[in-house]
């Protein structure tokens, strides 16, 4: 297993990595070959849904759906850090923070956003260019919180001087990343698909597909939504009900 896909998957419990990795391995030998083959030739079967490939842009959104998931935990966090630092496990955020980088930082952005979304969208006409050096900025504004975040969280408990300033970074983190990944997904990836054109979009869906597969061994999105699943849970975040909005006042 490669650097970073240990990095994501740390701290997951044993059977759950076991599965993880199971499921991100094809089978070996040639006999699991064939069958592959077999499977992809005769296509789904009557009463199985067939996969549908997923777009570059759709792609893009759903992993920032991911780093969504991660924001609300920062947001939730933080009001427990204010009402009772001792409840908020140091290591729950130290997880997050490791996904966030792994998965968000060091492979959506540097692979892919800086790579080629960015400097497509720069060089287009409209008003999605001038957003971008904003963007790269907070890209490297967000690593410096998460470098913060990992130096505090690793600690076996959050020290009582740095309650406040963890809470006012993850609060800015978070208002930061929100309207960051809105206008990403709203004016950048629009201009960006516009500019390149179905066939190129097309090719580079299968190209992020590969240093996908190249960085974390298997499909990264799968592996990133199992591990904030497993935060989620162990902070008692998992339930989407607990969210929903009560009545206003009448």
């Amino acid at each position: 297993m490669d650097s970073k896909r240990r990095q994501l998957i740390t701290g997951i419990s044993l059977a759950g990595a076991g599965v993880l990795i199971t499921a991100c391995r094809p089978n070996s030998g040639s006999s699991g070959t064939a069958a592959n083959e077999n499977t992809k030739n005769e296509g789904p079967k009557t009463g199985e849904e067939e996969t549908l490939e997923v777009t570059a842009t759709e792609d893009l959104m759903r992993e920032h759906g991911i780093l969504r998931r991660a924001l609300l935990v920062y947001q939730e966090s933080v009001v427990k850090l204010r009402q009772d630092a001792a409840s908020v496990p140091p290591d729950a955020l130290e997880k997050v923070a490791n996904l966030f980088r792994v998965f968000g930082e060091e492979y959506h952005e540097r692979k892919l956003e800086e790579v080629y979304i960015f400097p497509t969208v720069k060089k287009a006409p409209g008003i999605a260019a001038s957003y971008i050096d904003v963007l790269s900025q907070q890209h490297t504004r967000g690593r410096e919180i998460t470098d913060y975040v990992l130096s505090i969280t690793k600690a076996d408990r959050i020290a009582s001087n740095s309650v406040e300033p963890l809470a006012k970074a993850l609060e800015a983190f978070v208002r930061m990343y929100e309207h960051h990944a809105a206008i990403e997904d709203t004016v950048i990836f629009p201009a960006w698909k516009s500019a390149i054109g179905q066939t190129e979009l097309d090719d580079l869906g299968e190209k992020f597909e590969e240093i996908e597969h190249e960085q974390f061994g298997g499909d990264g999105y799968d592996i990133a939504l199992k591990r904030m699943e497993e935060i989620e849970s162990s902070l008692g975040l998992s339930n989407l009900e607990m969210f929903t909005a009560p009545a206003p006042p009448k």
